[in-house]
Formats: C-alpha cells, sequence, structure tokens
C-alpha cells in the first residue's frame, strides 16, 4: 500500500523521544538544541511584532525545559535592546540540566529575575512583550492552582501586550489541543522541532494565534526511524490529482455511478452526483427509487439516471452486479433511508464484483446494522461523520470526539479484522468535522488542518462523497485519494467564508467552488515549488 508522505504530527510522547534520540544516539546537547530553541523564538518575535529595542518583556519561566527556553530567549532580547524580567517559577539553583545551565547564563550576562511566587501576578507592570515558558507539550491533566493563577495573570497582560508562547500555550494538553480548564491565549507560539498533535487541533485554535514551527537541529535519521504516527495534510497532496490528458474522452475521465435516495432524501445523491461532476468525472449517473430519478433529472440535466426496473431498492442480483461492472467508481448510500430493502440491496452490491466504493451516510448506517463489514474491499472508503462512527464502534459520541485520532485508527482496524480471504488489507476510513481524519490499516492518521464553519450544513457530507468517487474513479488509489479529498472540500469550505463569512451558503455551493478551490491548490503549490528552486 502507497503511503503519502506528508509533514509529521508527532504526539508529546514522540516529540520528547525524538529529542532523546537526538541526544543520545546522536551526541547532540541538550543546551544546544535550547540554545537552537530560543533563537528561532527571537526570530519568531521579530516576524510577528517587530523591532524589540526599547521594550519591556516579562517572560514566564516554568519548572522545566519550557522554563529553560524562557531564559535562553531573554539573553537575545536584552542583547537586542529590550528590558526583560525573567520571573521564575523554582528557585534558580533547583534549575538542572540544559535549564539550569541558560539559567546561570543568562543571570551572568546581566537578565534581571525574580521569582513568580514572590510578586503579586496582578500586580504587575504593564509589559510590551510576554513569554509563556511555563509549561510544555508534555503537560496533561489539570493546572495546579499556582499555575492556572499564572495562566490567567498572562491572558489578563494579553489585553494591552503581545504574546508569544514557547512550543504551546500553557494550559494546552499537547495530545488533544484541549485547555485544563484555561490556557495561554497566545498571539503566536513558536513550536519547536515539529507541530505538536494537539497545536492543529480546532479546540486549539483560540490559544495558539500564528503557529511558527521551528526546527531545532534534530537530525533527519532520527525522525525516519521512529515516523510520527500522525501527519498534517499539505498543498503536497496535489502530487496526487488524476493527470489531464490533451486528448481525453469522458469515459477516460471516470464513470461515476451514485447509488443513494428514498422519499424525502432525494436532494443527497444529486448533490454527490453534482460533486462528482464538478469534481471532473466525465460521466455520472444517479440511480435509486424512482422519486430520486425525477429529483436528479429536475436538478441538474448533466447528470444521468439509472432505471433498474424495480421497486424501490428490490433490484435483480444480476442486474445489480452487471451495472456496477460498467463505472469506474461508486458513491453508495446518500438519502438511502433505512427500509429494510435499503439493507438487502447493500449487502448484494457489497457481495458483487464491483469498482472501487465510497460508502456514506445510511450505507454506513446498514454497515452497521446488518453487520457487512467482511464485504468490505481495500479499495473501499467510509466517510463517516462521529456520530456515524460512535455507532460503528460501538461507542458514544461524545467518546469519538474526546479522541478523534483514536476513533478512526479503530475504525481503520475494525474493517481489517472484519475481513476475511486472502489480500484483504482493510479500507480506508475519512471521519468528517473540523479537522477531518483519515486513516487505513498500518498507516499514519492524516489531518486535514481546517476548520471551515461554511462545511457545516446539511449536504456537505454527500458532496465530499461524490468529489471523492470521482477521484477513484479517474485511478488514484484509496487513501491519497481520501487525503486529497477531504483537503480539496476544505479548501472550499474557506473559500466560501469569502462570499458567507456568516455562513448560509447551501451545499450545492460547496460543489460549484470546488474547481476554484482546486484552483487554488495548484496555485500553492507552484509557488512552494518555485521557492525551492
Amino acid at each position: 500500500m502507497h503511503l503519502p508522505e506528508f509533514e509529521p504530527l508527532p504526539t508529546p510522547a514522540e516529540m520528547a523521544a525524538w529529542d532523546c534520540a537526538a541526544i543520545d544516539d546522536y551526541g547532540l546537547r541538550a543546551e544546544m538544541l535550547m540554545e537552537n530553541a530560543a533563537r528561532e523564538a527571537f526570530d519568531v518575535l521579530l516576524d510577528e511584532y517587530g523591532p524589540v529595542a526599547g521594550t519591556t518583556a516579562l517572560l514566564f519561566a516554568g519548572p522545566g525545559n519550557n522554563g529553560g527556553d524562557a531564559f535562553a530567549l531573554a539573553r537575545h532580547l536584552l542583547d537586542a535592546g529590550c528590558m526583560p524580567l525573567v520571573l521564575h517559577a523554582r528557585p534558580l539553583r533547583a534549575y538542572a540540566g540544559a535549564a539550569g545551565y541558560h539559567a546561570r547564563l543568562a543571570r551572568r550576562v546581566g537578565v534581571p529575575m525574580r521569582a513568580l511566587n514572590r510578586v503579586d501576578p496582578y500586580g504587575l507592570p504593564e509589559p510590551d512583550l510576554v513569554v509563556d515558558g511555563l509549561l510544555g507539550t508534555g503537560f496533561s491533566g489539570a493546572l495546579r492552582p499556582e499555575f492556572l493563577d499564572w495562566v490567567e495573570c498572562v491572558n489578563l497582560l494579553a489585553e494591552r501586550a503581545f504574546v508569544l508562547a514557547l512550543d504551546i500555550p500553557s494550559g494546552l494538553d499537547g495530545l488533544t489541543g484541549r485547555p485544563c480548564p484555561v490556557a495561554v491565549r497566545a498571539d503566536a507560539t513558536a513550536t519547536f522541532g515539529a507541530a505538536k498533535a494537539g497545536l492543529l487541533a480546532p479546540e486549539a485554535e483560540p490559544y495558539v494565534g500564528e503557529l511558527n514551527v521551528c526546527p531545532i537541529g534534530i537530525p533527519a535519521a532520527v525522525l525516519e526511524a521512529a515516523p510520527a504516527s500522525r501527519q498534517i495534510i499539505t498543498e503536497d497532496v496535489a502530487a496526487y490529482l488524476p493527470e489531464v490528458e490533451p486528448d481525453m474522452n469522458k469515459g477516460a475521465a471516470g464513470r461515476v455511478l451514485v447509488l443513494g435516495g428514498s422519499a424525502g432524501l432525494c436532494g443527497a445523491p444529486c448533490l454527490a452526483g453534482l460533486a462528482a461532476l464538478r469534481a471532473g468525472a466525465g460521466l455520472v449517473h444517479v440511480a435509486g427509487p424512482a422519486c430520486v430519478r425525477a429529483a436528479a433529472n429536475a436538478f441538474l440535466p448533466d447528470l444521468m439516471t439509472v432505471d433498474a426496473g424495480a421497486e424501490g431498492w428490490r433490484w435483480n442480483p444480476a442486474t445489480l452486479g452487471d451495472l456496477a461492472g460498467r463505472f469506474d467508481a461508486l458513491a453508495v448510500g446518500p438519502g438511502m433511508g433505512r427500509a429494510a430493502d435499503a439493507g438487502d440491496f447493500l449487502r448484494t452490491l457489497l457481495a458483487a464484483e464491483r469498482p472501487p466504493t465510497v460508502l456514506d451516510a445510511d450505507g454506513l448506517w446498514w454497515l452497521a446494522e446488518a453487520d457487512l463489514w467482511s464485504l468490505l474491499k481495500p479499495t473501499d472508503v467510509l466517510t463517516p461523520h462521529p456520530g456515524e462512527a460512535a455507532r460503528l464502534l460501538g461507542a458514544t459520541t461524545a467518546e469519538v470526539q474526546a479522541d478523534r485520532a483514536g476513533a478512526v485508527r479503530a475504525l481503520a482496524d475494525r474493517i481489517g479484522a472484519g475481513q476475511t480471504g486472502a489480500g484483504h488489507t482493510g479500507a480506508t476510513v475519512v471521519l468528517k468535522g473540523a479537522g477531518s481524519l483519515v486513516c487505513a490499516p498500518g498507516a499514519p492518521v492524516y489531518l486535514a488542518p481546517f476548520a471551515a464553519p461554511c462545511l457545516a450544513v446539511g449536504g456537505s457530507g454527500d458532496v465530499l462523497a461524490g468529489l471523492l468517487a470521482a477521484l477513484l474513479g479517474r485511478g488514484t488509489d484509496p487513501l491519497p485519494a481520501a487525503c486529497l479529498a477531504v483537503y480539496w472540500h476544505g479548501l472550499a469550505g474557506l473559500m466560501l467564508e469569502e462570499e458567507f463569512p456568516l455562513r448560509g451558503n447551501l451545499a450545492q455551493e460547496i460543489a460549484h467552488a470546488l474547481p476554484a478551490a482546486l484552483a487554488d491548490l495548484l496555485s500553492d503549490e507552484t509557488e512552494e515549488t518555485d521557492a525551492h528552486c
């Protein structure tokens, strides 16, 4: 299975292991890595705030290595003409290792320092700059009372000062991105080595500010020896776009069949079909009960319909197998409904010879209801929202949302375990929502770094299903197709914010925005390539 390669998104534990490997296995000194981090953070301040000469700065130094970063940064601020004051959370003599080295060095060069427990956090002078070095990415659980006070003090100062967080805003869980129960609200965050998983979680956005990923000298060999279990999907995903040949015809551009719809839910397969066309499919058919065909004909003349000569979903298995074989990809489930004949239809379809299939909406309901796991194929892609994922896992929606990465990986593993027969290696899963996730057995969890409120509208998932089917129909492998689809879909949602800043867009407008979003993606990729030439 081909695994896409994007930017690593390590968990705090993985980042700590990289640090240890760089020091223990390759001989890099911890003091040097901390100095590199401080220099990078200083550059971030210059970029995000501007010249610091003549300014005042309060640096909050916690008891660990995050505090050491603050001590080291204070030296650079002092040398640049800033007037820093380091407020340290433990006695200076108690700092050990690299943090102790940089605390002593800062003191020798004349950086002013005071113990945090000897100052009134709410009676501090108002500085121009505040540096948050209280707690690093290893923090989890709940803030102790004294740290709760200090975090709230930083946020009070932030009303008039520029706040830079070192590695992660204090109080934010480095794995989940959730405040515990509060966190520093930074204007910018300088994170070291790589972005941590929690920093890209949608919940973290109000706290992180402008995220700057700062290299500190960890050898590439360390990352190659222990790859991160998560990755951020970047504009490099454009490399998986199917090629457009000058002489291609509609048959070569991918033939997609959307199977779905029922009374009152006829719009869902039509939206999926529209998205498939907007994503570049050459021929798109919609099939379902008679009401679906009528809706498709009225909705968009570009969509073709299939009449199976049956009532509802009571299709002849031979007809069904022959039909599925005429297409390059299927999108199954949007608006299908939960009548018993829909479940029988889905079982017959999944057992038949068929092309790569996107299983969405009611198709996922029937997957759990009728226990159809063993009929899935490696070329299939499941696209549940959190509620559907919870039903598939026998969990609650809250449990899924509390550990989205764990949930999408558990679903991918559940598929692999449910399959039988040679060659079955599981299927690809997309967990939709703010920060959609993609996973397949044996692969990292891939994050689409978008939280786009314009996507939070009925029918948005149908658009994603059609987009994904179009990519599969053009021969894109399921895992990269899923990564490309969620990134492309997210870009379309962001673009709609320009016209619909308070939402109000329709799902079909997401589909119509796909070509423009693709042009934007290709433009970003070209600029990135030019920058490296």
